[in-house]
């Protein structure tokens, strides 16, 4: 079994390249779905969503070409055949449930397996249906399975009650073909959402309002093929701004959008972190006294969820109280008990976390129990007193490109062994 192994103390310096967008990638690699043209997707992140992801298309008929060295992902749907999909993969992944959508929008009806993906809380995917069947869509669950069925979509108005990312997407791309207007209020507003209007735009959708809470589309007959660069992954940036600051050090992240990254820039800068954006390149100096802050997750333009996790690490070893609230995932804390493993003082009330904190962290083995937990445990593991083991490591390689050659080309001790 594979482990990440890391020496905590070790100072970072140098610059680290951020890989493109996961959030951004994967639906936009089921919105190729929509044209039977070729698509091309650069710089595409090695993952193992992105395998999942791919493998499932493949098991459509998809014709994928796959470059690990270059990024660069070729897809052709022309022979799609629109059967019902690998369980097995759908489970693996709660993305592949996307292919919903357009698979509805292209043929007329999709069969698929209950999704799955991480183990953070209820994701339930009743406001899709529900945006499915104000389109015109009949939708039938069974054991285990969700069948929808439409002759031809028709565009209404849908409004969600909590503004859903998966959901946003998923009635983006149902919608595109849709005959008449569709609009989608209370839409999620993440960064990733424009992304993929942006891409549909490109292909000759015809979206307004992606990314603005807001979103109008105008039902077209066809999409073209294009070749598209998704914006980069301003989670994995997030993560590095914090590694500067665990470990007071100063480092230059490559990859940024600052307006993305706001939320976590203002937070980083009231625990006393100093960050200069130049362009798409961003230097955090890490080095300086840091404050207790408290936290609120919030769906985008807030405090993003898959951040809080790397900010808790920070937090238990700022002096002080601090205060986490997670509101958009009710089991996301899973992480609190390997920090505890690790000489945190912890305490969870409901959905808060109540922060106090230590002088230092002691190395053990731990795991990582989800994608952002996972990130949690290097960052800790990086100022840990002694030797961090750890494992499930699966998790993690769902959602970082080749982590830890990152952090030790900034100088981290930090390796993946069988053990």
């Amino acid at each position: 079994m594979e482990k990440i192994v890391i020496k905590g103390g070790k100072k970072l310096k140098g610059e680290v390249d951020i890989s493109l967008a996961k959030n951004s990638v994967l639906p936009i690699i089921v919105a190729s779905i929509l044209s039977p043209n070729e698509i091309i997707i650069k710089n595409t992140p090695v993952l193992e969503d992105v395998t999942v992801l791919v493998n499932l298309l493949k098991d459509l008929n998809c014709e994928v070409d796959f470059s690990h060295e270059t990024g660069e992902l070729k897809l052709n749907t022309a022979n799609l055949q629109p059967i019902s999909s690998n369980s097995d993969l759908i489970r693996k992944m709660r993305a592949s449930f996307l292919i919903m959508g357009p698979m509805l929008a292209r043929f007329g009806s999709c069969k698929i397996s209950l999704p799955g993906g991480c183990n953070i809380g209820s994701r339930p995917i009743d406001l899709h249906l529900k945006g499915f069947k104000l389109l015109g869509a009949e939708i039938e669950i069974g054991h285990g399975f969700i069948e929808a069925k439409a002759k031809k979509l028709k565009g209404n108005r849908i409004y969600l009650d909590f503004p859903s990312v998966g959901a946003t997407e998923n009635l983006l791309m149902a919608a595109v073909f849709a005959e008449g207007t569709t609009i989608i209020e209370n839409a999620a507003e993440e960064p990733e959402i424009w992304d993929l209007g942006n891409f549909l735009n490109s292909m000759g959708a015809k979206i307004e309002g992606a990314g603005l809470g807001r979103i109008t589309i105008e039902g077209v007959e066809s999409l073209k093929g294009i070749e598209y660069k998704p914006i980069y992954d301003r989670i994995e940036a997030g993560t590095f701004m914090v590694a500067a600051a665990i470990t007071d050090s100063i480092i230059t992240i490559n990859g940024v959008n600052e307006e993305h990254l706001r939320p976590t820039i203002e937070k980083l800068k009231e625990c006393g972190v100093k960050i200069q954006v130049n362009g798409d390149s961003m230097i955090v100096d890490g080095t300086g006294k840091k404050k207790p802050v408290d936290i609120k997750t919030l769906p985008y333009p807030g405090f993003p969820t898959d951040m809080q996790p790397q900010m808790m690490s920070l937090l238990s070893l700022i002096e002080g109280s601090s205060v986490i609230t997670e509101t958009v995932f009710e089991n996301r804390f899973m992480h609190v008990a390997e920090l505890v493993r690790m000489g945190a003082s912890i305490k969870i009330d409901g959905r808060t976390a109540i922060l106090d904190g230590v002088s230092n962290l002691t190395g053990c083995e731990v795991k990582a129990t989800d994608l952002r937990a996972g990130a949690a445990m290097i960052l800790a593991g990086l100022v840990a007193h002694g030797e961090t083991e750890i494992g499930e490591l699966y998790h993690i390689d769902r959602g970082y490109t080749n982590i830890e050659e990152k952090f030790r080309k900034l100088g981290a001790d930090i390796y993946r062994v069988d053990k």
